[in-house]
């Protein structure tokens, strides 16, 4: 009787890999599952299966995850205005660990004995996919042919090629991963600290040149609206919106990080509608919340995605900060206007109900209807009297 195990599986040459290796010779029957974060299309989904079965997996799945991924990961990274060094919206990083819940998912439902995925020994991955399968899944194996055998390109397409197997080995000059968050994009120039990726590199070409003005709408700190158009879910009003902000190559960027094991690593990105909602939101939040709320979410935030990219999305302390963040966002609700212009964007203004710049308060360096000027003169003297009385110490003790 085969031994049960379930591989997290793209299509690509280190999952095609991983089947022929793992049914061929190490006797396993394989259950494919792929994970749909955003980056396939129906088509490509439907050839990816035909391209699994065809390499011997015993059955194959599909898992449509959009919706889940935004609930349970996105929706946090909006709420938080998280962006890894202040440049990157956590595409691929969110992405895998979505992925490996789900697959871990499929794990207990096929009752499996092992899971496997197509990891290298070199990059984020690998952790990510091993930690969340470790806590969901203890005591079930974990094999990663490519990182254990420390295959090389080269080596993997000999192997499959002495199999019979037919597949486009030809590698693409620029290593694209696309999903619902943003896109990431990797080449020769990113290996090097200096280099810039090349107009052609980039997914998504440049087609508009005139500005355009754009209307989001935001209900308790989610997307539902884009201009005059309503969304059922907010998966949908960003891609929606990547539509019409991709073509003018905004949220473009070169993203340099640090990795999980402890080496820099340069990745280029695109990533329009997330990089415009992220902007919007913080700017209607800056209007519609306090001094307070800003700092205290500004700090949990960074924490927030930063251990998001270190892969610990099951530590409860992210729950807890999940709670903040939501409670944060009942007043978050209103327009953002945006222009879009070829390669930048910029926000115009905010309308909203909860707006705390109302003109019935006054007006910011013209007057206020708050308080008066002896109200300010009392408070100036109480604020500020600790510090008033350390000088005056400091400059007893230095005469």
């Amino acid at each position: 009787m085969s031994k049960k195990i379930v591989l997290g599986f793209s299509g690509g040459l280190d999952t095609s890999y991983c089947v022929k290796y793992l049914t061929e010779e190490k006797g396993y029957e394989v259950h494919s599952v792929i994970v749909n974060t955003g980056g396939f299309s129906a088509a490509e989904l439907v050839a990816i299966e035909a391209h699994a079965y065809k390499l011997g997996v015993k059955t194959h799945t599909t898992v449509d995850a959009v919706k889940s991924y935004y609930d349970s990961i996105i929706k946090y990274l909006i709420f938080g205005n998280c962006l890894k060094n202040n440049t990157y919206p956590l595409s691929v990083s969110a992405e895998r660990l979505s992925q490996a819940l789900h697959i871990a998912e499929h794990v207990k439902k096929m009752g499996a004995a092992a899971v496997a995925h197509g990891s290298t020994g070199a990059g984020n991955d690998q952790v990510r996919f091993d930690m969340v399968f470790n806590i969901m899944i203890p005591g079930v194996e974990i094999i990663t042919p490519i990182r254990d055998l420390k295959l090389s390109r080269e080596a993997e397409i000999a192997y499959l090629k002495n199999k019979g197997v037919a597949m486009n080995f030809e590698k693409a000059v620029y290593s694209i991963n696309k999903g619902l968050w943003g896109t990431s994009v990797g080449g020769k120039e990113t290996l090097n600290s200096k280099g810039i990726l090349p107009e052609e590199a980039w997914p998504t070409q440049v087609t508009k040149t005139n500005a355009e003005e754009v209307v989001l709408q935001f209900e308790t700190g989610e997307l539902v609206g884009v201009n005059d158009k309503k969304f059922t879910h907010p998966s949908e009003a960003i891609q929606y919106l990547q539509t019409i902000a991709g073509p003018f190559g905004v949220g473009r960027d070169i993203h340099v990080g640090d990795t999980i094991i402890g080496i820099k690593g340069r990745v280029g990105f695109e990533a329009a509608a997330p990089m415009v909602i992220l902007k919007a939101h913080h700017a209607l939040e800056k209007h519609v919340l306090t001094k307070w709320q800003l700092q205290w979410k500004d700090q949990l935030s960074q924490f927030y995605g930063n251990w998001m990219h270190e892969g610990q999305i099951m530590d409860p302390v992210m729950r807890d900060i999940e709670a903040f963040l939501t409670n944060s966002q009942q007043n978050v609700s209103g327009k953002v206007f945006v222009q879009l212009l070829p390669y930048r964007f910029q926000v115009m203004g905010i309308e909203s109900t909860y707006d705390l710049m109302s003109s019935k308060f006054g007006k910011y360096g013209e007057m206020n209807s708050g308080f008066t000027g002896d109200d300010v003169r009392g408070f100036s003297r109480i604020f500020g009297n600790q510090v008033g009385i350390w000088n005056a110490v400091k400059k007893e003790n230095e005469q």
